[in-house]
């Protein structure tokens, strides 16, 4: 009988079990080590590190923007305030679907297609994650009452409120002040990255560009709990920023605003300043603009608008304009000529009403084409005659000319806190060889000795030279900052930045000081002499004027030709110029006015002239121009 074949050995398999369970009990004896040495690692040896990260994502320190200072005119009147804006804003991480959104948004408000391209510019531009954008300012409160009746489906959109720059008096003051517009990228990399962390708006001209960093303030930080969403839960630590400084500036709002309805329909500018202080009194550029349209974004209509109206609204003639200054730079001449020992002021010139280099040459006309006949300085001055400063003119040469316009101002900027101010150039011999490969000819002393030619002269280089011309050579920089305030009404606290400082020009010192009293006494009879240019506008006046009246052409005439103001454009018709000061004995404003294709000088600059200075100076701020553009 066969053997019983078994089919199972228990006793193997006994062991080969106990082995495997012993097997799995070091492995996952060894797994729990390994999992107990990794909690070890992150509960003990990385705590601090990791207990950090946990907190930076819970907690945030956000920048907070400070409130930009206001500016006031000398008299505590606020001239740019900040107003309360509400904005419609998306937070990107917490959208789906913008393109959704945005057409949702369009619903409800109305959206341009600039509005959209604006958005998606400024979402590409965000500079740290949980960064809301703006969508649309100013927005209504129909608007804000639709939007914030579909938070609910309307997730990462918002309305916030912002403070943001508001000009109360608009368009006149614009060229004065400037304008704060939104920060781009460029104008971000040159101011510290982290003082501007919360700010949307920075100074883009004028005063608001020129005291940015003394307007902008310091930023403030609060540490917040946010959620997973990142949504401020609540505020656990707050530093407050630090609001810019508030400032007072010399202009004279009244005066500016009554010098600009002078003005008016007529393109045009105006400088006035304080001769014994430097301080600008009236800066009046017209046409001028609305500031505001600039603070949150103009509409390419409306800039489109601006920018092509032929009148320049834009451009600021005050500061930039560049105008051949005529006669109104004859008292200088005089100065030079006196000084050089050229003629004195009682040395009498003929006029027959021309001037020649040589007998048979060019005839360069007198205004008055019968000319003045007999003239000495004071007639020139008074009666503007041109033969006169033909002669000295060419006698003299242009370099003791250009000498003096340079101690006068003329083709440099002097001002302190004026950033749109340009300095065109003085005419010189070297000037010439350098930049045209010229010599300097006679002809060109001549055309130099009565303003026209190559010399050119903004409205404020204008008034720097009459201010200077006040102070008897004395000199003192215009500027428009009076000093900090802390309340309206306060007496201004000093304030000199190194970034204002400009070397002062040195004063204008003659060898004989009695020519001074020579040249204004010519500038009085211009005023108030029987034969002056200007005694119709100075009639009546209570106080005495020094003033000179000044005609540009501004396109040529032939030799023997007479000038035709009505067949002539009105864009081609001649500059009226005018520069003042008063009262002769104690100068307490000198000013400058220039009105493009206004004709004469003496016929509408002057009589301008003369309402702001009885303005001014007697408080009579009624018009009694009849002014026709």
């Amino acid at each position: 009988m066969a053997p019983v074949e078994r089919l199972k050995n228990y006793s193997q398999e006994s062991i080969t079990f106990t082995s495997r369970v012993i097997i799995a009990f070091i492995c996952v004896l060894l797994l729990m080590l390994v999992l107990i040495g990794r909690v070890y690692y992150l509960q003990v040896i990385e705590h601090d590190r990791y207990a950090a990260i946990s907190e930076k994502n819970r907690v945030q320190l956000q920048p907070v923007a400070p409130r930009r200072g206001l500016i006031y005119d000398r008299n505590g009147i606020l001239l740019a305030d900040n107003r309360p804006n509400f904005s419609v804003t998306l937070l990107k991480e917490e959208i789906q679907d913008m393109d959704s959104t945005l057409a949702a948004l369009g619903e409800m408000i109305e959206l341009s297609e600039r509005d959209i391209e604006r958005f998606r510019r400024r979402l590409q531009q965000r500079r740290r994650p949980y960064e809301s954008v703006p969508l649309k300012f100013g927005l209504s409160e129909e608007e804000i009452a639709r939007i914030s009746l579909n938070y609910h489906r309307l997730p990462g959109v918002q309305v916030e409120a912002d403070l943001i720059r508001y000009y109360p008096y608009g368009p006149s003051l614009v060229h004065a002040l400037g304008y704060v517009g939104r920060i781009n990228e460029q104008e971000l990399k040159k101011v510290d990255p982290i003082n501007y962390a919360a700010t949307h708006y920075i100074g883009k001209l004028g005063i608001e560009r020129f005291y940015e960093e003394l307007l902008h303030g310091q930023v403030g930080y609060q540490k917040v709990e946010t959620n997973a969403r990142g949504r401020i839960m609540r505020v656990l630590e707050r530093e407050d920023p630090v609001p810019g400084r508030d400032i007072q500036l010399s202009l004279d709002l009244h005066l500016q605003q009554f010098t600009e309805s002078l003005l008016e329909g007529r393109r045009a500018a105006v400088v006035a300043i304080e001769p014994a202080t430097g301080e600008i009194l009236a800066l009046v550029s017209t046409p001028g603009y609305d500031p505001n349209l600039f603070v949150t974004g103009i509409s390419s209509r409306d800039y489109s608008a601006l920018r092509d109206s032929i009148d320049l609204p834009l451009f600021n003639r005050a500061l930039r304009g560049g105008y051949p200054p005529g006669s109104t730079i004859k008292p200088v001449i005089a100065l030079a000529a006196l000084e050089t020992d050229t003629i004195t002021p009682e040395k009498k010139i003929w006029d027959p009403g021309y001037y020649q280099i040589n007998p048979n040459g060019r005839r360069y006309r007198d205004w008055k084409r019968v000319g003045h006949g007999w003239v000495n300085l004071n007639d020139a001055l008074a009666q503007s005659c041109d033969t006169w400063f033909y002669e000295v003119g060419h006698k003299m040469g242009v370099d003791p000319m250009s000498d003096f316009l340079g101690r006068f101002g003329v083709g440099a900027d002097t001002s302190l806190d004026l950033p749109e101010a340009i300095t065109s150039f003085l005419p010189s011999r070297e000037w010439k060889e350098n930049d045209r490969r010229l010599p300097w000819y006679p002809g060109d002393s001549i055309n130099l000795s009565i303003g026209q030619g190559f010399l050119v002269m903004t409205p404020l280089q204008l008034a720097t030279m009459t201010m200077v011309l006040a102070n008897r050579g004395r000199w003192v920089q215009p500027h428009m900052l009076q000093g900090l305030v802390t309340e309206p009404g306060d007496t201004p606290e000093p304030y000199d930045p190194i970034y204002r400082r400009k070397p002062k020009p040195a004063d204008v010192e003659l060898k004989t000081p009695a020519h001074w009293d020579a040249v204004i006494d010519g500038m009085v009879a211009v005023m108030h002499g029987p034969r002056g240019t200007a005694r119709r506008a100075a009639a009546g006046s209570s106080y005495r004027i020094a003033g000179k009246t000044g005609t540009a052409q501004v396109v040529g005439i032939a030799q023997d030709a007479e000038y035709d103001a009505e067949a002539l454009a009105e864009r081609h018709r001649d500059h009226a110029l005018f520069v003042a000061f008063a009262p002769v004995e104690d100068p307490q404003i000198a000013l400058a006015v220039v009105v493009e294709n206004g004709g004469g000088g003496s016929s509408t600059a002057a009589p301008i002239a003369r309402e702001v200075m009885d303005a001014w100076l007697l408080g009579d701020y009624n018009n009694d121009l009849q002014v026709k553009p």
